[in-house]
């Protein structure tokens, strides 16, 4: 995008398409053209204007709404910053109400795509606030719902998604005019209630909306396989996570999408008790800035069920050191399993701290229990006892947290059992189920067969077992 307009401007395609694209990211005017929005995402904007109009801004939002729909996101957060600063463009500006709201909105929706629903969130309110028409409106509070969801705002998401629905009623726009945004905030939402009927009717909304777009229908499968989650129907929701993590489907599909997926896949593997598998299964994520997925969260999840708390805090060491960088709706979790390390590891000063932190979030952004999930139930009634006891203001909310704990807490194999070890007679239990020979274990663990052997007499003593396999059947027990 150069200064000035000539041979070095925006070719006369591209204008078309923006100008195309821009009218159908709002209501009543059918969804964009896919080759529009791939000649969009492979376009570069260039430098900033010296003065912003309507027509630059257009552009520069149907290429961030094309960058966000056709997961081209490899400038991640820094093709905002080129041309803005704490939500303001850097350069001046003469645009009119609606030029800058469509605009806002399109950086909100780019910024949920690469997973700063933070920073979202700001863009979607200043759309919002330039909005002039119901059909603005409508897309400036999907984009305000998606990301305050995505970030764990749950009650002011859901109050932007009621408005949003009943302005789409009250328009009378067509099924296919439905943002996608807003049910994926819908979903977001329905996820924290952990209401499965909710997520299925959202997938089902997306399916209708766009039953011929590949990148709505992987969407619709991914809150499918969370309902199927929550349910409990591990078997369908891991065969179904495959399906779509590793066949051609995926190259049509978000990269935010198939990260919350790579994470369900690898929860719905720890509830199985395939701890190795799980951490196998995230080994090679990349957790992105901001934080909307967080990978050393859910690998936290697994380390947990293993024994390996130690690791726990230094894997997530580097996530609360982000502070407001970091996504809340991946904090939360991530303060409750460091809480849960801190007190198995003896710092129970340390783990009621954690987990003060993670409740008082939970009080701020609508008291969902969700953060409880993956995390053995034992552990979780004690520290919530803990911080009751500490802090009687949040006295009622722990209360109300504790009675949902038996239908969310990780169904553990060993968690009872194991609270009963050390923490490296923990590691050395879950080694114990696996078909590693001792002499192999020692290696595994760099200290000598005879110290293995006194540790396996410590833990037979403890669990009240003389032999492994009597010792592999306590700890790995039945389901729950």
């Amino acid at each position: 995008m150069s200064d000035s307009e000539g041979s070095t401007g925006p070719s006369a395609a591209l204008r078309a398409a923006a100008a195309h694209t821009s009218l159908r990211l709002e209501p009543g005017h059918g969804q964009p053209l896919p080759r529009h929005l791939s000649l969009l995402a492979e376009a570069d904007p260039g430098a900033a204007p010296l003065v912003w109009t309507d027509t630059r801004a257009m552009l520069l939002s149907a290429m961030l709404a094309a960058r966000a729909r056709n997961d081209a996101l490899g400038d991640g957060l820094g093709f905002v910053l080129r041309y803005f600063d704490n939500n303001r463009l850097i350069r001046p500006a003469a645009l009119s109400g609606p030029a800058r709201s469509g605009l806002f909105a399109s950086v909100a929706e780019y910024c949920a795509t690469i997973g700063w629903p933070q920073i979202g969130a700001l863009y979607a309110s200043e759309a919002l606030v330039f909005a002039e028409t119901p059909a603005q409106r409508y897309r400036a509070l999907s984009m305000q719902a998606l990301n305050l969801a995505f970030n764990a705002e749950y009650p002011a998401a859901a109050v932007a998604e009621a408005e949003a629905r009943s302005l789409f009623v009250a328009e009378g726009w067509q099924i296919e005019d439905t943002s996608q945004g807003l049910l994926l905030g819908d979903a977001l939402i329905a996820v924290s209630n952990v209401d499965a009927a909710r997520m299925r009717s959202v997938s089902d909304e997306i399916d209708t909306a766009q039953p011929d777009d590949p990148y709505w229908h992987f969407s619709a499968d991914m809150i499918r396989v969370a309902a199927a989650f929550f349910d409990r129907d591990i078997a369908r929701g891991i065969a179904k996570s495959r399906e779509l993590l590793y066949g051609s489907a995926r190259s049509r599909s978000y990269r935010v999408i198939r990260e919350l997926l790579l994470g369900l896949y690898a929860d719905m593997l720890i509830t199985h008790g395939e701890y190795d598998e799980a951490l196998a299964v995230l080994s090679h994520a990349v957790t992105h800035p901001g934080h909307a997925i967080c990978f050393p969260m859910q690998r936290a999840s697994a380390l947990l069920q293993m024994g390996r708390e130690r690791e726990v805090i230094e894997t997530t060491n580097a996530c609360v050191a982000l502070h407001d960088e970091h996504c809340l709706r991946t904090l939360t979790p991530l303060l409750t399993r460091r809480a849960v390390a801190f007190l198995r590891l003896g710092s129970e000063k340390r783990a009621v701290q954690s987990m003060e932190s993670a409740i008082l979030l939970i009080q701020r952004t609508g008291g969902s229990a969700t953060p409880f999930l993956m995390i053995p139930l034992g552990d979780t009634d004690r520290l919530l006892e803990l911080v009751a006891s500490d802090n009687q203001e949040l006295a009622p909310l722990v209360a109300a947290i504790r009675q949902m704990l038996p239908a969310i807490a990780a169904r553990s194999r060993s968690a009872g059992v194991l609270a009963a070890l050390t923490s490296t007679e923990r590691e050395l239990a879950h080694l114990l189920t696996s078909s590693l020979g001792l002499p192999e274990i020692a290696r595994t663990r760099n200290v000598s067969v005879n110290t293995v052997k006194s540790q396996v007499r410590s833990i037979y003593a403890k669990l009240g077992v003389s032999s492994r396999e009597d010792a592999v059947e306590v700890l790995r027990g039945p389901q729950e």
